[in-house]
């Protein structure tokens, strides 16, 4: 009879075992209580996604006091150590840098946006959202599906509640007020292909 995987026991890594992983190569990884997550590779679409984000922000931000990363640069999550990968990051006024081990982790980002895939969904609703709410800094953060036109918006208030919108509509637009800039659905998803259409830059 076979074994069902999730009763095999599981290696717990130590974080001694991560940084070693970290710094063998180009590869990126996350560090999940223990357990290795690689964050490298993925889907053609969340990759077209994460671009057009990026490059949708820089445009608007550019000659300003925010600056954007690309899933690159690593956040300090201070509940969740060490650090996330986000596939954009936004911070505004002067980076903060802690240098862990090695690698310089973002400490004050103020937008952060994640592309959704069907195995990081639950964690990028849940644990990591969760984890980038211990930041100070943390005002937005966007949820963007890849096989749909959905976003999930969150803003932080002034009582730190959350405020949730969902936007499906592609000829909508999101005002991201914590940096001053807005986003186009259409422009989002630009050159991405639900169902074998395909959306044309406008």
């Amino acid at each position: 009879m076979a074994t069902d995987r999730k009763d095999m026991p599981r290696h717990y890594y130590s974080l001694d075992e991560y940084f070693a992983l970290e710094h063998a190569g180009h590869v990126r990884y996350e560090y999940w209580d223990g357990e290795i997550v690689c964050m490298s590779g993925g889907s053609r679409w969340h990759a077209q996604i994460s671009s057009n984000v990026h490059f949708r922000l820089r445009q608007q931000l550019s000659g300003g006091q925010c600056r954007v990363f690309t899933s690159e640069m690593p956040v300090k999550t201070p509940i969740l150590l060490p650090y996330r990968y986000p596939d954009v990051t936004v911070v505004c006024g002067n980076p903060i840098f802690e240098n862990m081990r090695g690698i310089d982790a973002l400490t004050n980002p103020i937008l952060i946006v994640e592309v959704l895939s069907p195995t990081t969904e639950d964690r990028d609703r849940e644990d990591k959202f969760a984890a980038y709410q211990a930041i100070a800094t943390f005002s937005e953060y966007l949820l963007i599906a890849q096989d749909m036109p959905r976003v999930i918006h969150y803003t932080r208030q002034s009582d730190s509640r959350w405020e949730c919108e969902e936007v499906t509509d592609l000829a909508a637009s999101l005002t991201l007020s914590s940096i001053g800039c807005a986003l186009a659905l259409c422009d989002i998803y630009e050159d991405v292909t639900f169902s074998g259409v395909r959306l044309e830059g406008l």
